[in-house]
């Protein structure tokens, strides 16, 4: 087991400015394709032999898919594109007013790829409604006690009063909330879920912990575990990514000096544990050598993160993640993309939603398949590295 040196690192080639557009043409196409199968209903979180399956509008993941629809939209301008969009927010307003399946965190993920998106995008009101009305229910998922938002289940299941690292990427939505309707009580919750995320996932080496457990008496941290990485020590590879990706984010909204190094000593980490080729194996404890699917999506995840970190950081250091940002995506465009629509009908190849291990509680399923966010954050990088992009986070 290996991993790739910062000097060798500092020699990848970066994806050009035309192997950005060339991406974005061909992930555009594909979103174009699946709109016959995929306008009325969804991709489900995962590939099977290549390709997804149709769903209904219940699973955490579906508002990546109408993300890349507006992604698509964004690059071509095309109609068709915007009506699939319209329809699916017409989906999720139907889904919170429904309250199906909304008892999670990640409602964020749900609604500021596809409802907040498309009212930024078109003006869209059932957009703006059904996005505010998602942010008053995560809301309802905050604990006083220990000031966090709760990842899953029933408030009162005594299993689970702990959060999670990804919902980093759920907090935008609340910000957006306070942004969009004046009331300050969506960002105070989004500040207080950060700030107690952040005091616990990151450990002293800057690897992270997937989840983390308070105290329910008294809301004290108790400790930290993993679902999905492969033991509760090492750094599951996507857990690591929103980390990235949600330092950032937290620093764009605070504007908390103290979050610049904290994003830094994240992004080192992952750094220091990429393969050669810089396509992260499924838990950065693995390297080249061994025997372990991949997961693409976590590389794409990353780039975002660094992408949008580096607008706020001094030239030299905002050039280098820049720069990495675009070593990563020139891999993904070099040996993960989809180039041929028959073997598949996703964008990006080798990605793993969840790996059982013998330390883990996971289910074994989506593993080296294309996944949902996978395919959506492939196409949000591409879309950073072609213009100054109005974030929908």
């Amino acid at each position: 087991m290996s991993w790739i040196t910062l000097e060798k690192l500092e020699t990848k080639p970066e994806i050009s400015n035309q192997e950005v557009r060339q991406a974005l043409d061909a992930a555009s196409a594909q979103v174009i394709r699946n709109l016959g199968q995929f306008t009325d209903q969804f991709q489900k979180a995962y590939s099977e032999n290549g390709f997804y399956a149709p769903t209904d509008n219940v699973d955490w993941t579906t508002g990546f898919w109408t993300g890349e629809i507006w992604l698509a939209y964004e690059h071509t301008g095309k109609e068709e594109l915007k009506r699939a969009g319209e329809v699916q927010m017409k989906s999720f307003l139907s889904r919170i007013d429904e309250k199906i399946e909304v008892e999670t965190h990640d409602l964020g993920f749900l609604y500021s790829p596809s409802c907040v998106a498309g009212y930024k995008l078109t003006g869209s009101q059932v957009g703006r409604e059904a996005a505010i009305k998602a942010a008053n229910e995560l809301l309802g998922r905050f604990h006083e006690k220990g000031e966090f938002l709760q990842a899953w289940g029933p408030l009162d299941a005594p299993d689970n009063y702990r959060l999670i690292i990804d919902c980093l990427l759920n907090l935008p939505l609340l910000y957006w909330a306070t942004e969009e309707t004046g009331d300050p009580k969506y960002r105070t919750v989004a500040e207080k879920h950060i700030h107690t995320a952040l005091a616990n996932v990151i450990r002293p080496d800057f690897s992270t912990w997937h989840t983390f457990f308070f105290n329910r008496e008294t809301g004290e941290p108790d400790h930290g575990a993993t679902c999905q990485g492969y033991r509760d020590g090492s750094a599951w590879a996507r857990g690591q990514a929103w980390g990235v990706y949600g330092t950032a984010v937290g620093y764009k909204y605070t504007r908390r000096a103290e979050y610049i190094p904290m994003f830094q000593g994240v992004t080192d980490y992952f750094l220091h544990h990429l393969p050669e080729d810089l396509v992260p194996f499924w838990d950065l404890e693995f390297g080249d050598g061994d025997d372990q699917p991949r997961d693409s999506s976590s590389a794409s995840i990353a780039a975002c993160g660094m992408l949008e970190m580096a607008k706020y950081l001094e030239p030299e250091a905002a050039a280098y993640y820049k720069g990495i940002a675009r070593k990563l995506v020139k891999s993904l465009y070099d040996h993960y993309v989809v180039t041929d629509p028959a073997v598949t009908n996703g964008l990006v190849q080798h990605s793993t939603y969840s790996n059982h291990s013998p330390y883990n509680t996971c289910n074994h399923y989506g593993v080296d398949e294309c996944n949902i966010w996978g395919d959506y954050f492939y196409m949000e990088a591409l879309t950073r590295l072609s213009r100054d992009w109005n974030i929908y986070w």
